[in-house]
């Protein structure tokens, strides 16, 4: 099974796609706009439902991509999450953030709507009040989270009034103990278990950390010998083998996609999952 299920009934397909750099850092940037749309089409055509982005991806410009590459595929198909900045998050920053998104994207509602990060300088009271009616109008189906502590996310739920669904996290075998940022540490042994506890996905970004995955070791080397697979699918089948553990790679090559997808379709044996684990921390 390629899906994880929340009791609530919230699903989240094992492999989504990111967008983080398609149509530019943190400027737009239109110069490979013909392969982002190419490769988010080639996504859609291989099954993937998932698609991440966010207002900050190119200043707005990865939503668009978004948005032009979904025309023709049935919205009730598509799970679309974006994110408001972590400077938009005053009452009517929010409102007016959200709205944009769906403009540029050109949508209706989007399906996840992440606190892209938290910022100690604009209390969550006032964001998820805006958050909550964002959900009366509409306008969004979920409420989530990104780069949020234990903490943090107990603190938003006390004022929403629906349930958060998921955080977004930097994790991967290479990062179980503390992210790049600095956002979040004891990933695998705090937060996947709190979220599991507390029935909220965990969306692992940057899967493969920025290619380091990719280099050689030996012993995830010896287990992508052992059952025919890439060592990103090893990466990648690592973190879905956990429950309500979900992932969105970026990528822009055909082939890449389709390894990408297929890494959640499998399962590896308990021993090889402990051992890469180990492995790594």
């Amino acid at each position: 099974m390629n899906i994880w299920k929340l009791d609530n009934g919230f699903e989240l397909p094992k492999v989504g796609l990111g967008t983080w750099l398609m149509g530019g850092n943190m400027e737009a940037n239109s110069s490979d706009d013909e392969v982002c749309l190419r490769a988010i089409q080639s996504a859609l055509d291989l099954g993937y439902r998932h698609i991440d982005t966010a207002e900050l991806y190119g200043n707005g410009h990865a939503e668009e991509l978004v948005g032009q590459a979904i025309t023709n595929t049935k919205r009730e198909n598509l799970i679309i999450a974006t994110k408001v900045a972590k400077t938009n998050l005053q009452y009517e920053d929010v409102l007016k953030a959200a709205k944009g998104s769906l403009k540029r994207l050109k949508l209706d509602y989007v399906d996840i709507y992440y606190i892209h990060a938290p910022n100690p300088n604009i209390p969550v009271e006032g964001t998820m009040k805006a958050m909550n009616k964002l959900i009366k109008e509409g306008l969004i189906k979920n409420i989530a989270v990104s780069n949020f502590t234990i903490d943090m996310i107990r603190e938003a739920q006390s004022f929403a009034d629906t349930k958060i669904v998921a955080n977004q996290v930097e994790y991967s075998l290479s990062t179980q103990l503390e992210d790049n940022y600095g956002y979040s540490k004891n990933v695998c042994s705090e937060m996947v278990p709190y979220c599991q506890e507390n029935g909220i996905m965990l969306v692992a970004y940057r899967p493969v950390n920025r290619g380091e995955l990719l280099e050689p070791n030996k012993i995830l080397d010896k287990v992508a010998q052992k059952y025919g697979k890439t060592r990103a699918q090893i990466a990648i089948n690592w973190l879905v083998s956990q429950k309500n553990v979900v992932t969105i790679p970026m990528s822009q090559n055909e082939t890449h996609l389709k390894e990408n997808l297929e890494a959640g379709d499998w399962e590896m044996d308990p021993e090889d999952i402990e051992a890469l684990g180990v492995a790594y921390r």
